[in-house]
């Protein structure tokens, strides 16, 4: 049942931040309305597809690994936001997908991590000593 909530606060998301309905969330995750529906239930025999559910995580911005952990696949996210030797950065990068995954927080909480995600992916960086501002690269590290 641990899917079904997740799947269930990922559609309450879409559609107060998006405007999505179940058809549009469909059309935009590549994931049937009737696949969207018998997760909802927790109506599978087996795990549903994770290419599904990768697709459907892609289309609304969500960790992996969060839907993996609600279905009882911890390791299967893979990816690098594992516990262990973390960096600093990376905790704090870990502990912000947490949230923005995490069917308890509420979704005005998430839209303003991704606000201030936003702002500081756009932030010029200041430069000290040259009084210059150079915008940030999409993929800089």
């Amino acid at each position: 049942m641990a899917f079904a909530r997740f799947v269930r606060r990922a559609i309450d998301d879409a559609r107060e931040e998006r405007g999505w309905t179940v058809t549009d969330l469909a059309a935009h995750t590549g994931v049937g309305r009737s696949t969207v529906f018998r997760w909802l239930a927790g109506d599978w025999q087996d795990y549903p597809e994770l290419a599904k559910v990768r697709g459907f995580c892609a289309a609304l911005d969500l960790p992996v690994a969060a839907a993996f952990r609600a279905l009882g696949l911890p390791d299967a996210g893979g990816g690098p936001w594992r516990r262990g030797d973390d960096s600093p950065v990376e905790a704090d990068v870990r502990v912000i997908l947490q949230r923005l995954a995490d069917p308890t927080v509420p979704a005005e909480e998430k839209h303003h991590i991704r606000d201030l995600l936003r702002y500081l992916a756009r932030r010029p960086i200041r430069r000290p000593g040259d009084g210059t501002a150079t915008p940030m690269r999409r993929n800089a590290c």
